[in-house]
């Protein structure tokens, strides 16, 4: 599909609204980053946590229960198309890890040319089918994207269903990476696959997979498949370090690995203890942030970044200062300006101002969202505004919005469990 097409199919504001009232409680988000915080959950809330929407809904299930899919017509098979596949025994972490090759590539990856807003399935099928599977980017996309026209797939989801649908693999999604986990994944065989900005001349940024295979130092470059750009001849994309960071950090670093179930001990390993501790991980993203915001206080992203890791930290804390300390850091962002498709991928904003009862803010970030045609293809945005309808004591708009999200997506859950909640059934 081509850029104008595109263009024509879902026209966007410059920008997402800017906050019309701001908290005068500001607090210092320095200090609280390095802050100890009172007491942690035992793991992190996903995007699905929920927020508990007047009373019926604070009882709604604490993990999802995902009914079963068809299996691909072809089951996953061991590794045949892999020359060095990931190590499969579980060596202990090491203190000083091994010196990493200047040259990297995994040999046989190939790209897969997605269809339609397809970059998540498309993304995972190309690394599934590296590990020897057999699986189409249409039987990914059935469970994924039951609806062609849904614009996001999140990394927690991919996660989820290589968990929970596909035998013989799993995955795990972070944030806060940086290019030397890359490099150490890739020279432990494993297909990196990374979250970024996406920047297209004539209808400005996006949200993207890419599947990155190898990296070369001398020439400080790596080397991935993009299901949307290509090439398609398989010769693979080349982008500099340099580049690829720029537009990696729009989503915070954002990555997710799949493996086989006896590599977990390495990916661990390779990962250490910091990024496999969900409140060390988003601690450590939130410093990042903040340290960009200083070095370059015009940086959206840096803010956006900013606010997305307190929030995710007071998920892990239920301590309303980081909610507050998150809250500042998206009125930031959205005072600077924020891409208008940003809230298609991400979805913290939300969940922030609703835990500090602005609820406007949502229902305003969430009307701008969809006054595109992508827009309206966002569950999320419906599912977060049925939250802050409901908070505002407009039951049946809460009702509609839940309904809407699930027609977007038959399969995103925590909709349905909104809804059963909201009109007493319990789920």
């Amino acid at each position: 599909m081509s850029e104008e097409v595109i263009h024509q199919v879902a026209p966007v504001a410059t920008a997402l609204p800017a906050p019309q009232q701001v908290s005068d409680n500001a607090i210092d988000i320095g200090s609280l980053i390095d802050a100890q915080p009172a007491t942690t959950l035992d793991s992190a809330p996903d995007e699905t946590e929920l927020i508990g929407v007047p009373a019926a809904l604070e009882d709604a299930p604490a993990a999802a229960t995902v009914a079963p899919v068809v299996e691909p017509t072809a089951a996953p098979t061991e590794a045949a198309l892999t020359p060095t596949p990931a190590a499969t025994d579980t060596p202990a972490p090491t203190p000083t890890p091994m010196p990493l090759p200047e040259r990297v590539v995994l040999e046989n990856m190939g790209v897969v040319k997605q269809s339609f807003n397809n970059c998540g399935p498309a993304n995972l099928t190309q690394v599934l089918n590296w590990y020897g599977s057999a699986i189409t980017q249409t039987d990914v996309a059935a469970y994924l994207k039951p609806n062609p026209e849904d614009r996001n797939v999140s990394p927690w989801q991919i996660a989820d269903y290589v968990n929970e649908q596909l035998t013989g693999y799993k995955a795990l999604a972070r944030s806060g990476g940086d290019l030397e986990m890359i490099k150490r994944f890739l020279a432990a065989g494993f297909p990196v696959v990374i979250e970024k900005g996406y920047e297209l001349p004539d209808s400005g940024w996006w949200g993207h997979y890419l599947t990155i295979y190898g990296y070369d130092d001398q020439l400080e470059e790596l080397y991935s498949q993009d299901s949307y750009l290509g090439p398609f001849d398989g010769s693979g994309r080349v982008d500099a370090y340099t580049e690829f960071l720029h537009y990696w950090q729009q989503f915070s670093n954002t990555f997710y690995v799949v493996y086989r179930p006896e590599q977990e001990e390495t990916v661990k390993s390779i990962l250490g203890e910091e990024m496999y501790d969900d409140f060390k991980m988003w601690q450590k993203v939130a410093g990042i942030a903040e340290t960009e915001t200083l070095q370059r206080p015009d940086d959206v992203f840096a803010w956006f970044n900013l606010g997305t890791a307190l929030t995710r930290m007071g998920g892990l804390t239920g301590e309303n200062q980081y909610y507050q300390g998150g809250a500042q850091a998206f009125d930031k962002a959205r005072e600077l300006g924020l891409p208008p498709r940003m809230l298609w991928y991400q979805f913290q904003p939300y969940l922030a101002y609703l835990k500090l009862d602005r609820y406007q803010d949502v229902v305003t970030l969430a009307d701008a969202t969809l006054e595109t045609q992508g827009g309206r293809n966002v569950e999320e945005t419906f599912w977060y505004k049925g939250h802050a309808l409901a908070y505002l004591g407009d039951i049946q708009g809460a009702i509609t919005a839940y309904e809407t999200a699930l027609t977007v997506n038959a399969n995103f859950y925590p909709a349905q469990w909104s809804l059963d909640s909201l009109r007493g059934t319990g789920g």
